[in-house]
């Protein structure tokens, strides 16, 4: 993606600034729809049962597997660095390692997956399924109703973004995709709306170059995450909510505690998938490619290259691969590779060597 839009497009903007044009600058399929809203089905390429010698379903995990391969799903408040609260989880359950799914702001609030221990090989699927934000928008004069709802339809789609000065990432020219943007309300100067976004979208940038466009100028004034991939504002708890928990664990109740932590599992709701047979599981977990013979079931809507989640028939995730097949060739053919390995998930020796 490099230059200027098309005719109708430069015609659209003209008397606009460079950077804005480039923020504005869209050849994408306006059509993509962000990750929760598809419906994918589960195809059956051949039966097999799975043995009750070998895994265990997420959910049956004792407690400590649990927490292992486990993702607590926060409500963060406004005033720590996600960095910060991912460190206070990792003391209060006395971790080796926690990760999380995306970096919030200090006075953003919202939904902030924690990734604990072996999970944090799950973070790459929570950037890849999109996120959602509620923001409050201020411009910098009286604007119009119509014209703000105008300039926000606007900026839908992929666009340029250049990180704010306030980022922690390098500040270079990048694009990511906008899936929409709902306006809710607002009173000529305060601004409320829902955008739906691609990972690592700035808001921020957002409501600036908004403001570019309606020629005042604006600012975020207010932003909360409402969904992260999978996990929504509506399951999500709190700081004190975990350290109860904890406190009756040590009282003898582990229950609140397992209800609160998510097996990994749950933040690969998003991704197509792929179950194989037990007989394939310890290859995949040295590194192997899998072949479409291991193959049980699959999503639909798998396409070339797209990051796909393969899981045991006890649904426990093996490896996040990249598909090398669609669902209709998987379908179709009867040999051949079918994925690649990205990451491997499950440990090595849980299910036996079968090759």
């Amino acid at each position: 993606m490099v230059g200027y839009p098309p005719a109708t497009r430069v015609t659209r903007l003209r008397g606009y600034s460079y950077p804005l044009k480039r923020a504005l600058y869209c050849l994408s399929d306006m059509s993509k729809r962000p990750a929760w809203e598809i419906q994918r089905e589960v195809r059956v390429k051949a039966e097999e049962e799975p043995s009750p010698e070998y895994g265990t379903p997420p959910r049956q995990r004792p407690l400590q597997q649990h927490m292992r391969f486990g993702v607590l799903v926060l409500d963060k408040v406004p005033g720590p660095t996600s960095h910060e609260v991912a460190s206070w989880v990792k003391k209060l359950l006395e971790l080796d390692k926690v990760g999380h799914g995306g970096t919030l702001d200090p006075k953003v609030t919202g939904v902030l997956p924690v990734t604990l221990q072996d999970s944090t090989k799950v973070v790459q699927a929570l950037l890849e399924s999109g996120k959602e934000y509620v923001c409050v928008m201020r411009t910098h004069g009286e604007e119009r109703e119509v014209r703000v709802r105008d300039a926000l339809k606007l900026f839908t789609g992929e666009l340029y973004q250049r990180p704010p000065l306030r980022s922690s990432v390098k500040r270079r020219l990048r694009t990511r995709y906008i899936y929409g943007v709902d306006f809710l309300e607002g009173d000529g100067k305060n601004w409320l709306f829902r955008v739906a976004c691609e990972s690592g979208t700035y808001i921020r940038k957002l409501c600036y170059d908004v403001g570019e466009y309606l020629g005042a100028g604006a600012h975020m004034q207010e932003l909360r995450r409402t969904r992260s991939g999978p996990f929504t504002e509506g399951e999500a708890c709190t700081m004190y909510d975990l350290a109860d928990a904890i406190d009756l664990r040590e009282g003898g109740d582990e229950e609140p505690l397992r209800r609160l932590i998510r097996p990994l599992e749950n933040a690969l709701e998003l991704l197509p998938k792929i179950w194989v047979r037990d007989s394939a599981v310890e290859a995949v977990c040295n590194g192997a490619q899998l072949a479409v013979p291991g193959i049980l079931r699959y999503s639909t809507g798998i396409n070339v290259n797209d990051l796909v989640a393969v899981l045991t028939l006890k649904g426990e995730a093996v490896a996040l691969m990249k598909a090398e097949m669609s669902s209709g060739k998987i379908q179709a053919e009867s040999h051949g590779i079918t994925a690649s390995p990205v990451r491997v998930i499950m440990p090595r020796g849980v299910y036996p060597k079968m090759w």
